[in-house]
C-alpha cells in the first residue's frame, strides 16, 4: 500500500498535486496528514523526509519527495498514462508543468491557497496579474490545441492538470478574471469529483478540527 504524507488540505498546494493524480490514476493509498506550522509537524515530518517538507510518497522502503517527482513516479506505477501519448504533446505538457513547478511566485505570494474559502478580495500587483494572464494563455492554448481529445488540458487527465489544480482553487477563491476558454476549463476542473473531495476535507479541517483558514 502506498502512503502519501501531506499537509493541511486547506493550505497545502504542493500536497494536492500528487494526491489528486493518485486519485485519477486509480491507485490506492493511505494518507498521513501533518498539520502545518505546528510543533507536531516539525516533530513528525523528519520521520518521512530529510527535506522536512510535504508531500512525501512512501512505497515500501522508498521515499519520494517533491510533488513533481512523486507525479513522475505515479506515472510509472500507472503504466505511463499520466502524460500524453504523443511525443510533441508530451513535451508540451512537461513544459507547462515545469513552468508551474518553478514559476508564478508573485501569484503564489499574493493569493495563497485556501481551498475551503471563496469570495476573497485581494488586489493583485502587476507581476501577479501578469502571472494570471500567463496561466490564462497556457490553459487557452492547451484547450485550443487538444480540446478534440477530451476535456482536460491535453485531452485526458495528465500531470499538467494535477500541477494546476491548486491554481484552479486559487482562482476560485479570489475570483480571477479569465477569458472564456480559461474560465470553461476552470469550471470543468473545479467540478472534478476528486477535487471536490479535497475541498470537502478542507472544509472539515476548519469547521471540526479547529485548523486555521490561512497561514498566520
Amino acid at each position: 500500500m502506498l502512503t502519501l504524507v501531506i499537509g493541511d488540505k486547506n493550505l497545502s498546494s504542493w500536497s494536492l498535486r500528487p494526491w489528486i493524480l493518485l486519485k485519477h490514476a486509480g491507485l490506492e493509498f493511505e494518507e498521513i496528514r501533518l498539520p502545518l506550522d505546528t510543533p507536531q509537524f516539525h516533530a513528525e515530518v523528519v520521520k518521512y523526509s530529510g527535506a522536512r517538507r510535504v508531500p512525501v510518497l512512501i512505497d515500501g522502503e522508498r521515499r519520494i519527495w517533491d510533488s513533481l517527482a512523486i507525479c513522475e513516479y505515479v506515472n510509472e506505477l500507472a503504466g505511463m498514462k499520466a502524460w500524453p501519448d504523443d511525443a510533441a504533446a508530451r513535451a508540451h505538457a512537461r513544459s507547462v508543468s515545469a513552468e508551474m513547478h518553478s514559476g508564478f511566485q508573485a501569484l503564489r505570494s499574493a493569493w495563497s491557497m485556501r481551498a475551503a474559502v471563496t469570495g476573497l478580495k485581494v488586489p493583485l500587483g502587476a507581476d501577479a496579474a501578469a502571472d494570471v494572464a500567463r496561466i490564462d494563455a497556457l490553459w487557452s492554448e492547451c484547450r485550443e490545441s487538444y480540446g478534440k481529445s477530451g476535456p482536460w488540458l491535453f485531452g485526458r487527465y495528465s500531470i499538467a492538470d494535477a500541477m494546476y489544480a491548486p491554481v484552479v482553487l486559487r482562482f476560485n477563491s479570489y475570483g480571477a478574471g479569465l477569458t472564456a476558454a480559461a474560465r470553461a476549463y476552470l469550471e470543468f476542473a473545479l467540478a472534478d469529483p476528486a477535487l471536490q473531495e479535497w475541498i470537502r476535507a478542507a472544509e472539515r479541517e476548519i469547521r471540526f478540527e479547529g485548523r486555521p483558514s490561512a497561514h498566520a
